[in-house]
């Protein structure tokens, strides 16, 4: 993280999200425990661990999908923290259509598939209240740009788009309303190397454009390093260590950890 984006985020005295000794349960399986963190404007979070560690648990909780067993999860909107799962459910989904997004591993789970590319993303336009056709569509078509989809390809299916296409469709439509908060769920997993390079470099500069805090789930430690400031490294549902991600991956001090970044080291 850079020495700028430090002040920044010291400079913001209240955090956009946080998580007060996240539980959740699954019978007698932990899905995650006793997570807690803040989360400031601007900041990208990165949680990582081995399957099954419980990053993904953690992340749709976070997120409002699932709700946790125990704990909180605090949201500041219009000034003013309020517990997610406190709030009527219809002001929930629309939180989730605005203010924040997911970007789902498989694309397939975040697009319309039946309806056009340039239709998926004027919907979210639509959801922030947008109504003018033309403006919406040529946001559309400028979105599409950015994420590397030609504007010929407006009126196609993403049934008729690559895997890879289909992730930037995805995005475009998760970011097209500027959310302040989006969540990402291994956003590169499954797409060949070559893809997944284009796809994070892609990634790295929106988020950065945007201004976006993010909280990114990857078993990757170098999409890690490239896209996230911060890093949490989960094992058997809880956090075993933190803090800024170059020191984390570089001076590891938990053994888990340690294994972690060697095992990359060796691959």
């Amino acid at each position: 993280m850079s020495l700028e984006r430090v002040h920044d985020m010291n400079a913001e005295p209240d955090p956009i999200l946080i998580a007060q000794k996240l539980t959740k349960l699954y019978g007698d399986r932990i899905g995650c425990r006793d997570v807690s963190f803040s989360l400031w404007p601007g900041e990208v979070l990165g949680v990582v661990g081995e399957s099954g560690s419980g990053k993904s648990t953690l992340l749709r909780c976070l997120a409002g999908i699932d709700r946790p067993t125990g704990g909180e999860v605090m949201f500041r909107h219009a000034d003013k923290p309020i517990s997610l799962f406190d709030i009527p459910e219809p002001t929930r989904r629309k939180l989730m259509r605005t203010e924040w997004g997911i970007v789902h591993q498989n694309p397939r789970d975040g697009l319309r598939m039946d309806v056009s590319a340039g239709g998926n993303v004027g919907e979210r336009l639509m959801d922030r209240g947008d109504r003018h056709y033309g403006k919406i569509r040529a946001a559309a078509i400028d979105w599409l740009t950015r994420v590397e989809i030609g504007e010929d390809r407006i009126d196609d299916r993403p049934r008729q788009f690559s895997g890879g296409m289909q992730q930037r469709l995805q995005i475009a439509r998760v970011l097209v309303p500027e959310p302040r908060l989006v969540f990402m769920d291994e956003p590169t997993g499954g797409l060949d190397v070559s893809v997944q390079a284009r796809l994070l470099d892609l990634l790295r500069v929106l988020v950065r454009d945007l201004g976006i805090a993010a909280v990114i789930v990857t078993h990757d430690l170098a999409v890690a390093r490239l896209l996230t400031d911060r890093l949490m490294v989960m094992k058997d549902g809880a956090v075993v260590e933190e803090g800024l991600t170059d020191q984390v991956l570089d001076d590891p001090q938990h053994a888990y950890t340690q294994l972690l970044t060697s095992a990359v080291l060796a691959a």
